[in-house]
């Protein structure tokens, strides 16, 4: 059981496990959140603030440290550290603790996000990483559907349970993770004689700036996730709330209330799975222009069924709407992913990766409050300009086709000055994988 695992069975398990405890804690979360903690529709949504800020001032450095000194230890710290954030909520007694359990999960999450995808680009290469994206997709929602039944059956004791199960099992998980990860193929540059790791740093965030400034289509890209992260903001944090308060369910819980939400995320998930199945088999992921189209299409279907669901007043109507964006949106997640990291100098994949993920935090800590200011007044009103604020994208990715067909990566002619010197892309001084 504690023994060095192949880096892709590695990421397949903790995907699934990953999938599985967050569903777990997130099934009746709503429940737990509007009976036990009392919060209304701004708090909801100031938690998610507080959690993209504490993103916000965290998310570059920790990419920063991965890129510089280890990206398994980085997602190690992350995971553990974001079970015991999770902890803290689940035996929260009040807004303001639930509020410190959010910043300490923010921030061990840093740790994690971006770290992940350059690990195992660098472990397997980036085209067979490129498969895995999707697959570990794919496994995550088999996980999360177990999680589900399993999140639904112990709220029916206690919805605080559900949540400090979840909690110590992701601590356990990133234990196991300690023994069974290797990194055999991320190459720490040498210290020269007397650089000090916070010059060391610096440099790697400087790379990781030129890179994007380099790159025909990365500025682009890492826009989208600005944009992105303000449309989902109102989506995460009141999507369900709607569906708890304006449909016709019992806002204090009970079994048929339990039951609706373990149905409404199941057959979000299944088709989730089913649509990332189909990414999988049927749609290119490189090339910019084409990656960039295929978005464009996926965004369009996510706004359509947004604002579907905010005008639903029934149940069943709320739930069909609910199952395409969350369907959409598992399907989108892959191939941004793999967007995003076409091309990029292994050096910095990290660091590149959480510029995006901080991006995507500003996004939702931008739009946070205000959404949640209008859910006090109207949910449904809220959920509806969330959703507007993604059509921006779509200029976006009209300019990202038009780049996008000079290359399917950055431009040759752009070096990357690390340690003083200058690499070309490409080269073997990157110290990308063999």
């Amino acid at each position: 059981m504690f023994r060095r695992r192949h880096a892709a069975t590695v990421f397949l398990i903790s995907m699934g496990l990953d999938g599985l405890l967050k569903r777990v804690m997130w099934t009746t979360y709503i429940v737990f959140a509007v009976v036990e903690l009392r919060l209304d529709p701004l708090q909801l949504v100031l938690l998610g603030t507080f959690l993209e800020v504490t993103y916000l001032l965290f998310e570059v450095p920790t990419g920063v440290l991965a890129d510089t000194v280890s990206r398994r230890l980085s997602i190690q710290i992350g995971v553990i550290g974001s079970g015991i954030g999770f902890l803290i909520l689940g035996l929260a007694t009040s807004f303001w603790m639930a509020v410190l359990s959010n910043v300490i999960w923010g921030l061990f999450a840093t740790f994690e996000s971006g770290a992940d995808v350059a690990w195992l680009t660098d472990e397997v290469g980036e085209d067979e990483a490129r498969k895995l994206y999707v697959r570990g997709d794919q496994v995550w929602h088999v996980g999360a559907l177990i999680g589900i039944v399993t999140g639904v059956a112990i709220a029916f004791a206690s919805t605080r349970l559900a949540i400090v199960v979840g909690s110590v099992g992701f601590i356990l998980l990133g234990i196991w993770m300690i023994f069974a990860m290797p990194e055999d193929h991320f190459v720490r540059r040498e210290r020269q004689e007397g650089y000090s790791m916070l010059r060391e740093l610096s440099t790697t965030f400087r790379a990781g700036v030129r890179e994007v400034r380099g790159h025909h289509v990365l500025g682009l890209i890492l826009l989208v996730a600005l944009l992105y992260g303000m449309a989902s903001e109102g989506w995460d944090r009141l999507s369900s709330l709607h569906l708890l308060t304006g449909t016709g369910l019992d806002p204090e819980g009970g079994a048929r209330t339990y039951l609706t939400l373990g149905i409404f995320e199941a057959v979000g998930l299944a088709m989730g799975l089913g649509m990332l199945t189909y990414v999988r088999r049927r749609v290119r992921l490189e090339g910019h222009a084409h990656v960039a189209r295929v978005l464009a299409v996926i965004d369009v279907a996510m706004f359509a069924s947004a604002i579907a669901f905010a005008l639903s007043g029934q149940v069943w109507f709320a739930l069909l709407t609910s199952w395409f964006v969350e369907g959409l949106r598992s399907a989108r997640e892959p191939i941004f992913t793999a967007w995003i990291n076409q091309g990029l100098n292994t050096q910095t994949r990290a660091t590149v990766n959480s510029f995006a993920t901080q991006l995507h935090a500003v996004g939702e800590a931008a739009a946070g409050p205000a959404l949640g200011s209008v859910g006090n007044r109207s949910v449904p009103l809220a959920l509806g300009l969330s959703a507007v604020i993604r059509l921006p994208a779509l200029l976006l990715y009209r300019r990202a086709v038009t780049r996008g067909s000079v290359g399917d990566s950055a431009p040759v002619e752009e070096a990357l000055v690390l340690d003083d010197e200058i690499h070309e892309p490409g080269s073997p001084e990157e110290g990308g994988a063999p």
